[in-house]
């Protein structure tokens, strides 16, 4: 089963771009990348070169870049090394406009990772480089790459993705919603189709068995896979300070974090505060530094997002990492039931992790919305879930996750202080609606919101 991704028409742009840079495709294992860069590059080159550096092929061509980049004194250098080692690996190697090579889990090689700006300038052909656990590049023999390269993230599916592949008809009219309310039952099914969203997530492979199966149970049993093959791959990077069960119990630690009633930490940061909460709840002498690392894989290996802390709504006291959010609902879903979470407590954080990763999405390039990463706020004793800054028009929003009827009131003095231009109320069960700088609009309807 094919589904349709929004990021496809990215590509397509990137392949249209005169600058010809190389393509450094980022995000979670098991995110689809693979997929649909092989599908990408198959519709749009005459000629292609897989290379993943993880599997076989990987070993294959770093025995002939070795060859075609062996030099031994008093003999002459090779004039082209890198691309006699695609000839050797691919004989028929044509370096065309018409020509992608791809080299997939890059992280596996720092000697070709730290040569990717010279696919760029040595070579006609595309280049697209795409990795998993890029938090490797961060190690001492990784040498960052900049200048001729564009970054790419692709994340798992959106819940207008998923509603696409769900039901096509209901997708038709859900995109066809401009602000003027619509009959009951298109909210129902939409509201219906969003909350096994959250239970599914949107990895690829655990959206197509449930759409296969249409049952909830496969579907999650296919997501503990991937949660397990990602902790047991992730452990041969971290042999010397962790275990799997270190892993688990971070995940474990983020959810009794999001659960908290108030969001900001004692601690100056997040590291800090899941370092407590580890080696309270696992007999375990973690320091702060290996909690520290293995947030950072996380964080770099696209599991999780940091959210930052405006305090007093005042931008100029910005703490970029003072709490963090799963970056798929499935699995936030998964860990938030095995902490006990009870099913209101659970609806209500599983809406705010929908919009954080929704407010991620549009700060990549070219971003939508201001600031580095998603920021809730303090303001006078209390908080406001999310703040919003808008490019476009450069008006600031005040942004509540609610499930039932409660107001705001923390959110409603900061409107009327002048603390921001607008209100936006984010709720499952609406219609939506707007009076004066209050706006109410159904979270499943998120995605088509413009701020």
């Amino acid at each position: 089963m094919y589904l349709k991704r929004k990021i496809y028409d990215r590509l397509v742009q990137w392949k249209d771009n005169a600058d010809h840079s190389t393509l450094e495709v980022n995000g979670a294992r098991q995110v689809g990348k693979t997929y649909l860069i092989n599908k990408f590059a198959d519709e749009n080159f005459a000629h292609k070169i897989y290379v993943n550096l993880f599997e076989l092929s990987g070993k294959q061509f770093m025995d002939c870049y070795k060859q075609a980049t062996q030099w031994q004194p008093g003999q002459k250098r090779p004039e082209h090394p890198l691309h006699d080692a695609f000839h050797l690996y691919e004989p028929d190697f044509q370096d065309t406009d018409d020509t992608v090579i791809i080299i997939d889990e890059i992280q596996e090689s720092a000697e070709i990772y730290n040569r990717i700006r010279e696919f760029t300038r040595q070579f006609r052909c595309h280049f697209i480089v795409t990795g998993s656990y890029l938090g490797r590049v961060y190690e001492p023999e990784f040498r960052f790459s900049s200048g001729d390269v564009t970054k790419l993230t692709i994340y798992t599916l959106s819940f207008e993705e998923f509603l696409e592949a769900y039901d096509a008809e209901i997708y038709e009219k859900y995109m066809q919603i401009t602000g003027e309310v619509q009959e009951d039952s298109l909210y129902d099914k939409l509201k219906a189709i969003y909350d096994i969203y959250c239970q599914v997530g949107g990895y690829p492979k655990v959206v197509q068995t449930y759409l296969e199966s249409k049952d909830i149970q496969k579907a999650q049993g296919e997501l503990v896979k991937i949660i397990d093959t990602f902790t047991n791959e992730s452990i041969r990077y971290f042999t010397d300070i962790l275990d799997n069960r270190v892993f688990t119990q971070i995940f474990l630690s983020i959810c009794r974090i999001l659960n908290r009633e108030k969001k900001g930490l004692a601690e100056d940061s997040i590291s800090e505060e899941l370092q407590k909460i580890v080696t309270r709840d696992y007999s375990s002498n973690i320091t702060k530094a290996a909690c520290n690392r293995a947030i950072s894989w996380l964080y770099f290996s696209g599991i999780i997002g940091f959210c930052a802390k405006i305090t007093e709504l005042d931008i100029m006291d910005f703490k970029s990492a003072s709490r963090c959010y799963f970056m798929d609902l499935g699995v936030a879903n998964y860990y938030l039931k095995r902490t006990g979470t009870d099913e209101r407590a659970l609806s209500g954080t599983l809406n705010e992790n929908y919009v954080f990763i929704n407010l991620k999405k549009r700060q990549d390039f070219p971003p939508e919305i201001a600031f580095e990463t998603p920021a809730f706020a303090t303001y006078k004793g209390g908080e406001i879930d999310f703040v919003v800054q808008s490019l476009e028009g450069n008006r600031r929003y005040l942004v509540e996750v609610k499930t039932g009827k409660g107001r705001a009131e923390t959110a409603l003095k900061a409107l009327q202080s002048g603390k921001a231009d607008r209100l936006l109320y984010l709720k499952g069960n609406t219609k939506g609606g707007e009076d004066g700088k209050i706006i109410t609009v159904p979270i499943y309807i998120l995605e088509r919101y413009k701020f």
